[in-house]
């Protein structure tokens, strides 16, 4: 057993998967943010997202702004019931690698097109937190990559 320098904790495999180097051996636990108003869906979305992501939940445009400035999320999924499509743009715009996941509780092929065209990675229905957990996953693996 070598007494010299303290071994590094590494975290276990399964925490490994939700989180992101940053330096010198230091982890950070990937983040999305999530904008919901009804506590119900905001309960929902948060149990469906805590074992891949850490989640931090706001009920407001300006928080969610504040919150992605500051803590750099890998996703940001939002209810379009309580944002404008200029507001996507502007949030795509401002971010432009930043992944955007609206939800919506009934969202159709038209509203799904103008929240792509508005700079939306995906639109999922507000109850089916399986679909919007597989489209943070998958913008965000897809972000990773166009990064790298």
């Amino acid at each position: 057993m070598d007494r010299g320098l303290p071994a590094t904790p590494q975290p276990s495999r399964a925490l490994t998967a939700v989180l992101t180097t940053v330096e010198d051996g230091v982890y950070m636990a990937q983040s999305v943010v999530v904008l919901e108003k009804d506590p119900r869906v905001a309960r929902s979305l948060i149990g469906g997202l805590r074992p891949h992501f850490s989640v931090d939940i706001t009920g407001s445009r300006e928080e969610l702004r504040d919150k992605v400035e500051h803590s750099h999320p890998e996703a940001v999924v939002l209810n379009i019931e309580h944002w404008r499509l200029t507001d996507v743009e502007s949030l795509h715009r401002d971010f432009p690698k930043l992944p955007i996941v609206c939800t919506h509780r009934i969202p159709d092929e038209e509203m799904w097109m103008a929240a792509l065209d508005a700079g939306a990675s995906d639109m999922c229905p507000a109850d089916d937190v399986g679909n919007v957990l597989k489209s943070v996953l998958r913008s965000t693996a897809l972000s990773r990559s166009a990064a790298a």
